[in-house]
């Protein structure tokens, strides 16, 4: 399928505009000039990165979604490449948080690449940015890929690794990274998943292990601001018992209901209500993962 061509207003940045990145101005490379779809924001130097495969497990695209959502609710600005898999779970979980995502392309930035990311890309703009460093109508190249990555690092304070195999265009963005001085972090994954190789192999080279958002605002020196969604729940009774069952792996209802020794009605409303607290995250086919809030007040 051929990428499709979107047809908007385009700005053009160079790298003497007041208005071009100024982290990103600071690369040993950084691209002459920008073409932008939407709005560069001030509060965007306050930028995290998230990367990872794109054939990426259930596991990883919900992990990546959390802490995307949990990193725009703290107001930073998520950066990713908008490929399939972890790329677009991180915008999605930062537009899912009402927060600002950057897109940054390997193709121009009129080109919807993937194409089925048409509708993302649209949403993208309208709450932060698409742009690139190759002129409008580019199509994708492989070549071009590995120079978007820099650009990815390049904006952001740190790169989060989610999942990837051990020859990912991840560890390209983590190596651009660790050359502009950026923090380097890794989601670990099962030592059986060929895609925890990447995340695995920049742990053991002294990649910051990931458990939650604490951990990146910690490391980044990043304050937590007070609110409900990043306070311990006080939980009792039914909606406890769930809340310890539950993981970033999504379960089914019924599964919950039998490792609780409850009946599935009594399960799916305690469900219904940590969703509505923001506390679980529901799935299709009536499965549901947590939220996991306790990682998040790490200091």
């Amino acid at each position: 399928m051929r990428p499709e061509h979107i047809r908007d207003a385009i700005a053009v940045i160079t790298i003497d505009d007041a208005a071009y990145p100024a982290r990103l101005r600071t690369i040993f490379d950084p691209p002459s000039r920008l073409y932008v779809r939407g709005e560069l924001h001030p509060a965007d130097v306050s930028a995290v990165a998230i990367v990872g495969a794109r054939r990426a497990t259930e596991y990883g695209r919900a992990v990546a979604e959390e802490l995307a959502r949990d990193l725009a609710t703290c107001g930073i600005t998520v950066v990713s490449g908008m490929a399939r898999g972890i790329d677009a779970a991180a915008h999605r979980g930062a537009l899912a948080a009402g927060g600002r995502t950057i897109a940054v392309l390997g193709c121009g930035p009129d080109v919807v690449y993937p194409p089925e990311h048409r509708g993302l890309m649209s949403e993208i703009i309208g709450h932060g940015a698409v742009m690139s460093e190759f002129a409008p109508g580019t199509p994708p190249r492989p070549g071009q890929f590995p120079l978007r990555n820099r650009i990815i690092s390049g904006l952001s304070l740190g790169v989060v690794v989610v999942e990837g195999r051990l020859d990912s265009g991840a560890l390209i963005t983590a190596d651009a990274a660790l050359e502009q001085g950026r923090e380097v972090f890794a989601v670990p994954g099962r030592i059986t998943d060929p895609t925890a190789g990447a995340p695995h192999r920049l742990v053991q080279e002294g990649a910051k292990l990931v458990q939650g958002v604490g951990d990146i605002l910690e490391e980044l020196r990043l304050p937590v601001p007070a609110g409900p969604a990043l306070r311990m729940p006080h939980l009792a009774g039914t909606e406890a018992m769930i809340f310890a069952r539950l993981d970033v792996t999504p379960q089914h209802v019924d599964q919950l209901a039998l490792r609780c020794g409850l009946p599935v009605s009594a399960v799916s409303a305690a469900l219904t209500a940590l969703e509505c607290r923001g506390l679980v995250t529901a799935w299709p086919g009536a499965r549901y993962s947590r939220r996991d809030v306790k990682t998040m007040m790490k200091r």
